[in-house]
């Protein structure tokens, strides 16, 4: 009986180290990964920075405002004044119900009761 008792105890053992075996190396995957993760994360956003810094550089004031005397003969682009805007007249809104705006629902249930 205690033979039995040894070599369970270590068939147990030597099942726990087979799985810890395995879990180390799932687990040293799994850190791999995330700093294969990282690495391109770090990768976008300094993209993203190099992006952002070009859009800055693009959309100056001085840049557009000289695009546009280059472009004026094709774009016709002017300084934007307040007459440009429209007058609130001339703002359509939308048409008002055909039915009444009031519904009363007690009306309509006299309506169904016979």
């Amino acid at each position: 009986m205690r033979a039995l008792i040894y070599i369970a105890s270590f068939l147990c053992v030597m099942l726990l180290a087979f799985w810890a075996y395995r879990e180390n190396y799932a687990t040293q995957e799994m850190l791999r990964g995330v700093s294969r993760l990282n690495a391109q994360i770090a990768d976008l956003r300094s993209s993203l920075a190099m992006q952002r810094a070009e859009w800055a550089y693009l959309n100056r004031p001085e840049r557009l405002e000289e695009l546009v005397n280059i472009n004026f003969d094709k774009l016709r682009l002017l300084p934007m004044t307040a007459d440009q805007f429209g007058l609130p007249e001339q703002v359509t809104y939308p048409p008002q119900p055909l039915f009444g705006a009031t519904i009363d629902p007690n009306a309509a249930q006299d309506e169904l009761i016979p």
